[in-house]
């Protein structure tokens, strides 16, 4: 690589000026920073770690978090990062933790005193987020309501005509693009936030239903049923607070199959009410059955942390170049067969190594960043971003003052590529950045090879866009070095089929980390260019976030 030479045995790496490299306009780019070289072995040492049985998963609110935690502080004193939350490094989220126990069918009534029972875990799923000890859904009437997107500017209300109150929605997962490839219904094959199921829980909360149900598929849903099996089993967090957005009562998720008997039982056709759903002017069915069920809950109150570091910058220590990981993962599992603990090592102890790696660089850079770097791990990323989005709400610094910013949520594990993803291509200027920073090592940036799945509202840097903040989400590609793309899709493909948030994401000795060094270098090189100018970054014109960045910028 051109900016990376290794001086060996003292590991000291030699980066051409970052600012020299990223940015326009430096007639004479000050020296070239000596920073330490980032090992391989050093970024094991710490996954592993992180992914033991002795860390439990690293649950919110449990013994491993204080362990993760701590871990995490220690890291950022031994980096010489300063508390980033006044004499501390611990930000507290409040929680509250419900342990749902659910009825054991969801019963479907029909007319002629017919029923359906759908079981519990086999076939749905459900819970409340409501903090009350119990739920109960008495005879409530079904609608099917296609997507469960209202959205104004695409001309588009799949609530049309319908008064929900009382009333259960059953939702495709997904948007409608996702179906017809169609560039013309959102964004085609390209999932909008409207397709995750966050939004389609909100808008039936928006529109007074009791209830909402999504059909599980797992090509539009991007995960098998498994992962919402385990998802339900464990218990809920949500953040304790009064300004809390309304929830429907009961929130849950049913397989297509069980969607498929369901329609039967009302005289319908899955495929054909699908199929209507896909075009504007769809209009919500009212099936004639009503489900019954119910919910219990244990609530506990507890309080989380997302630990917070800053190196002051040198000459601007109130403007700021952000760097996030969360070092949350899902626990023990309640009732699971064999191995019951989530290690979480590839989600996402690889990212807060990672994290922890880059703040090691900063403490030994030399010359020191002139703006201060801030460095967020945060809580609650598996249960809804809930670390982020507290953060978001309670910034530790203005967030107008953020110049710009990298979240790190899952490394590479198969060795270096040719290409760097990016998660949401074409939303802001920090591209050309990481374009420049890319090319320097050989590699070239590409879009996402599966933008259906919504990745881009499934990690922390999306509770930052939302406020403004130019946050980039990119990785390391599938073109492998070493075996070429076809291989590299395939070990993608394994993972999410296999090892994605199921106890089998273990720490691997025989893993090749050297994709993840070279995504390392490069995040180094972006982010201390940023450290060392002036300019503040921004979302490209026509991005969802720009107006906000915009107006944030003009204040300041």
């Amino acid at each position: 690589m051109e900016f990376l030479v290794i001086l060996k045995p003292t590991r000291l790496v030699t980066l051409c000026a970052a600012a020299g490299v990223l940015a326009s306009g430096c007639a004479t780019p000050p020296p070239a920073p000596v920073v330490p070289g980032f090992s391989t072995d050093q970024l094991a040492a710490e996954i592993k770690t992180l992914a033991s049985d002795e860390f439990e998963g690293r649950r919110p609110a449990t013994a491993g978090e204080e362990k993760t935690v701590a871990f995490i502080e220690n890291a950022y004193r031994a980096a010489g990062l300063k508390p980033g939350v006044g004499n501390g490094y611990r930000q507290p989220v409040p929680f509250v933790e419900l342990t749902t126990r659910a009825s054991d069918t969801l019963r479907v009534d029909g007319p002629g005193g017919k029923s359906l029972d759908l079981e519990y875990g086999d076939q749905t799923v459900f819970w409340t987020k409501r903090v009350v000890p119990q739920v109960n859904l008495e005879a409530s009437e079904i609608v099917f309501v296609g997507y469960g997107i209202v959205e104004p500017a695409m001309g588009w209300n799949d609530y049309a005509g319908v008064d929900m109150k009382g009333k259960t929605a059953l939702i495709l997962i997904n948007d409608p693009g996702f179906e017809t490839n169609d560039a013309t219904l959102f964004k085609g094959r390209a999932m909008t936030y409207h397709g995750r199921w966050t939004y389609k829980f909100e808008e039936a909360a928006r529109q007074g239903a009791s209830a909402a149900i999504i059909v599980h598929e797992e090509a539009p849903a991007a995960y098998p049923w498994a992962v919402v099996q385990n998802g339900a089993a464990r218990p809920q967090l949500v953040i304790d607070s009064a300004q809390a957005e309304p929830r429907v009562a009961v929130e849950g998720w049913v397989t297509r199959e069980a969607a498929e008997a369901l329609l039967a039982a009302a005289g319908l056709d899955y495929a054909t009410l699908k199929a209507k759903a896909l075009k504007r002017g769809f209009e919500p069915v009212p099936l004639g059955l009503t489900a019954t069920g119910s919910v219990r809950n244990g609530v506990r109150r507890a309080t989380s942390s997302n630990v917070v570091g800053v190196l002051p910058g040198s000459t601007r220590p109130d403007e700021y170049v952000v760097l996030t990981a969360h070092w949350d993962h899902l626990g023990r599992a309640l009732a699971f067969s064999g191995d019951a603990i989530f290690n979480g090592a590839v989600d996402n102890a690889t990212g807060t190594a990672g994290l922890l790696e880059l703040a090691r660089a900063f403490g030994e850079v030399s010359p020191v960043p002139e703006r201060s770097v801030l460095f967020v791990a945060f809580t609650g990323e598996e249960y809804g971003l809930l670390g982020s989005e507290y953060f978001a709400e309670h910034p530790t610094v203005p967030l107008d003052r953020v110049a710009a910013g990298i979240n790190i949520d899952g490394m590479s594990v198969s060795g270096r590529t040719n290409d760097v993803v990016v998660v949401g291509y074409g939303s802001s200027e920090l591209e050309k950045d990481l374009e420049a920073a890319a090319a320097k090592q050989g590699r070239v940036l590409v879009q996402e090879p599966t933008p259906e799945k919504g990745y881009y509202y499934r990690s922390d840097h999306f509770n930052l866009a939302k406020k403004g903040v130019p946050m980039i989400y990119a990785k390391s590609g599938v073109d492998s070095v070493a075996h070429g793309k076809e291989w590299g899709l395939a070990q993608q493909a394994d993972y999410v089929s296999n090892r994605y948030h199921k106890p089998s994401d273990e720490f691997d000795p025989n893993w090749d980390l050297s994709g993840a060094v070279q995504d390392l270098e490069m995040y180094f090189a972006m982010s201390y260019a940023w450290s060392q100018e002036s300019a503040f970054r921004n979302w490209y014109p026509g991005n969802e976030f720009r107006a906000i960045r915009d107006r944030s910028l003009a204040a300041k």
